[in-house]
């Protein structure tokens, strides 16, 4: 990556301008402007976040937000109330309260005398999905929104449920959040009131799961905030950008193809991450892309991007399985529509003898052990160690596989495969994931896309109804989107399992599913010929100034108890120290998990998360610990929290939660 140290326009930084809102909460913002921008005003550009500005994004704030000062903005970081520099108190995530707040910071910043009266608003993640709920409110000044590796349906593409199915990382995010809003303002930018201010937040602070758990189906709790209840309420024009290993891979369609807004689409090989520096690689030149779209929709310059494709998509090619990859190899390739007249939808039937072009009866029973899906990685790689799908053979061992035949010639698939199954179950609630894998000619599998049901979902996500142990039922289950080239010499699979642990938390009891027939459609694109598009390479502003204290590590391993039968995953990370050379201030993180099951009994399902967080500058020094925990038994689940915090040597603060929550279906 390019640094780039001198700009069109000089810059000055304020590090903590107070934007009070209308009920009286003074908001801190973090600004970047040219320097002369009340005499020449310029467009604003917001990312509103509960991710602390002083120490939290600041590593990726240096490379963005100068370099989009420095090219005619004034570049806006806002902690969100309860966060950060902020006052007030953390409720929950994309709150009506949090949403009226991005929208009050808009109509504040169109108002300032160096502001042209238009702005933009952009976000990875958390600040993704806002950008895209703050669309939907309509502010009038909002004329552009760039967001990435965000979600247009909170219940079906977040972090909570997919497909129905108890995703793990809702237990694994809500700890992560106890743990990260536990940490005080700055007292050299809130001053004597920090202790206050932290002893209040901590009194309020919630442990998330027991909300998100409450709400198990998609009812008016996660339709708030889900723009898929009305596309046509985004008026503001929309980039959409994502990457195929992170786990938000399927919005960028979904906005692509439903907003009536100008809207585009791009996405990469990439994890949970700002394309200019995530990884796999290619990085492109995000920051470059960006200023071309805030350039034509909030200057009115006439760069290009109407023009621009609907889709550019990195289609990859096969690879060895690994659980990290520094570079996926592939080719650019574009659409100018989306769908795409291009892309034909093939058919192949399970059957017998695998994947055929004729359909014939067969019975396949699917019962799996509760320790499958151990090679499926992290749910939001982050870089931090072998995070990515490992080879699958040992999953499919433990599934019904169906195999096609060898590859005479590549085949590229662009889109989202899907599969309508006939079954019986012998249980009233079954999950069911779907994996299309890549067969190497040695028997390597690698995973090209997944899909997750919970089968009392099969026709509702709102209204579940149990399954009739017996009798025959039908589903179809939609995988996640890809864009992925098999080599000549290759195999598709289809692996099948009843269980998939650690992503999902498993059925209350075992469960045995008999096929009786399925069909996979999959969409194919005629073969993509070397690049149909080309990005710059990836520049940014000078990185963040610190030095490191502790060295960050992480830790991935798999235990097994050959006498009890337990499996554990543990997952550690240690994100080392380090000194603000700024400002001085000395942060550091830690955290632990343990999922534990044996592969005989659902019900011995555990988690176990740890969090640590410091913050310290000379003799000032907090720590906080976050400890949360799971367990079910066949009709509820079991949550647990305790949350800590020390000044110094002295615990200053101690609070527990627990809570039981009745199964619905899941």
């Amino acid at each position: 990556m390019k640094t780039v140290t001198s700009f069109p326009r000089e810059i000055v930084e304020y590090p903590d301008i107070g934007i009070v809102m209308p009920d009286g909460c003074r908001l801190s913002a973090r600004v970047w402007m040219p320097v002369d921008a009340a005499e020449n005003p310029v467009p604003a550009i917001l990312e509103h976040l509960p991710y602390r500005k002083r120490d939290g994004t600041i590593a990726r704030d240096q490379l963005t937000h100068p370099y989009f000062a420095g090219h005619g903005y004034a570049s806006i970081r806002v902690d969100m109330r309860g966060n950060g520099d902020s006052d007030g108190l953390m409720e929950d995530e994309y709150t009506a309260q949090e949403l009226q707040d991005a929208c009050d910071v808009i109509a504040w910043a169109a108002a300032q005398p160096w502001c042209n009266g238009r702005v933009g608003m952009m976000g990875i993640s958390w600040g993704g999905f806002n950008a895209l709920q703050v669309a939907a409110l309509r502010p009038p000044a909002l004329k552009a929104i760039i967001t990435l590796c965000s979600t247009v349906d909170r219940y079906a593409d977040d972090i909570h449920y997919k497909g129905g199915c108890l995703l793990n990382e809702n237990l694994g995010w809500a700890a992560n959040m106890l743990s990260y809003s536990s940490r005080p303002p700055d007292p050299a930018l809130v001053g004597d009131r920090w202790r206050e201010m932290w002893l209040e937040r901590l009194e309020a602070m919630p442990f998330l799961a027991e909300t998100w758990f409450a709400h198990q189906t998609r009812d008016a709790y996660w339709k708030h905030g889900s723009v898929c209840e009305d596309y046509s309420a985004i008026e503001a024009a929309v980039l959409s950008i994502g990457g195929w290993h992170d786990g938000y891979r399927n919005t960028i369609s979904h906005l692509v193809e439903n907003v009536s807004a100008p809207v585009k689409g791009i996405v990469g090989p990439w994890i949970h991450k700002y394309p200019h520096f995530a990884a796999p690689g290619p990085a492109i030149g995000f920051l470059q892309e960006a200023l071309r779209w805030w350039d034509h929709w909030l200057k009115h310059i006439d760069t290009g991007v109407e023009n621009d494709p609907a889709m550019r998509l990195w289609l990859m090619d096969s690879v060895r399985p690994a659980y990290w990859h520094p570079e996926r190899p592939g080719r650019w390739i574009a659409e100018a529509e989306w769908p795409s007249p291009k892309i034909e939808t093939r058919t192949l039937h399970l059957a017998a003898s695998g994947l055929s072009a004729e359909a014939t009866p067969f019975e396949r029973i699917v019962a799996s052990p509760q320790d499958c899906g151990l090679a499926t990685g992290e749910y939001f790689p982050f870089n931090f160690g072998p995070e990515l799908p490992g080879d699958q053979r040992p999953d499919d061992a433990l599934s019904a596989c169906f195999d096609g035949d060898v590859l005479s010639k590549p085949l590229d698939i662009v889109g989202a495969p899907h599969i309508d199954l006939s079954f019986v179950s012998d249980r009233p609630q079954a999950n069911l994931c779907i994996r299309l894998c890549d067969v190497h000619p040695d028997g390597a599998s690698e995973l090209i896309s997944y899909g997750l049901l919970n089968l009392t979902h099969r026709t509702s996500h709102e209204f579940p109804e149990p399954l009739a142990p017996g009798e025959p039922t039908a589903a179809t289950v939609v995988l996640d989107q890809c864009a992925y080239r098999l080599p000549a010499g290759h195999r598709l699979r289809i692996a099948i399992s009843t269980a998939y642990w650690p992503a999902i938390w498993p059925s209350p009891e075992p469960v045995a599913v008999i096929l009786q027939s399925g069909t996979l459609s999959f969409p194919e694109r005629p073969s993509a010929d070397g690049d149909e598009w080309r990005f710059e390479e990836p520049e940014a502003a000078s990185p963040w100034k610190i030095e490191e204290m502790r060295k960050a590590s992480s830790e991935r391993r798999i235990e097994r108890d050959l006498e009890t039968g337990l499996v554990t995953v543990i997952v550690a990370n240690d994100f080392g120290e380090a000194r603000d050379l700024d400002h001085g201030l000395v942060t550091g993180s830690r955290m632990s998990e343990r999922w534990t099951i044996r592969p005989d009994d659902p019900l011995s399902a555990g988690a176990e998360i740890l969090w640590e967080q410091t913050l310290a500058r000379g003799d000032w020094s907090v720590r906080t610990e976050a400890r949360s925990s799971m367990r079910s038994d066949a009709g509820s689940f079991h949550l647990s929290a305790r949350l800590e915090a020390w000044e110094g040597s002295d615990r200053v603060f101690e609070r527990d939660f627990a809570s039981t929550v009745a199964r619905r279906y899941v």
